[in-house]
């Protein structure tokens, strides 16, 4: 199943994710280095770095539910999609959670958000592999006829070999 939200032929929400998923985690890791050292400034950056997480994540949302509302009712896909969404939905929940709790004091955050954030990342992990079922496993947002030599994604036309335009593009090439 081909993704209905595209960019010069890729699927948008794939490459969205890549930056929440790295500023949230790595916010995590910040929080570590905070809470074994006692480095101010290390919260201050973690608060930083989950606050753009959170934007990014809440950017990347709408993509990811175009291509899920595009999946057939009824099928597996269909339902680890679901998952998915609402495992990252908690998972942004959980970090606009600990987010606020640093709030006016990002340098100094209370023990709280940074177990809301660690148990975010985790669940981070089971929404990263249900999306990578999604499409590593069933194909979605995958281009109907992709194959190893499939041309590139921004000539015209479709990568499925039997397609007219496959012929057509492959003699331009």
């Amino acid at each position: 199943m081909e993704s209905k939200a595209k960019v010069l032929g890729h699927a948008v929400h794939p490459i969205m994710i890549v930056f929440p998923l790295g500023l949230l985690g790595t916010s995590v890791i910040f929080d570590i280095i905070y809470m074994i050292w006692g480095s101010p400034t290390m919260a201050t950056v973690s608060y930083w770095m989950m606050a753009a997480g959170i934007i990014g994540g809440i950017i990347a949302a709408p993509f990811g539910l175009i291509d899920w509302a595009a999946i057939p009712s009824g099928t597996r896909a269909k339902s680890i999609g679901l998952m998915h969404g609402l495992t990252n939905v908690l998972v942004l929940m959980l970090f606009v959670g600990s987010w606020g709790m640093r709030y006016g004091q990002p340098d100094h955050p209370p023990t709280s958000a940074s177990i809301l954030s660690l148990i975010g990342f985790a669940l981070s992990g089971l929404g990263g592999w249900l999306g990578g079922e999604l499409v590593e496993r069933l194909g979605v947002g995958v281009d109907e006829g992709a194959h190893l030599n499939a041309p590139n994604s921004l000539t015209s036309g479709s990568a499925d070999t039997s397609d007219p335009a496959y012929s057509k593009n492959m003699a331009r090439s």
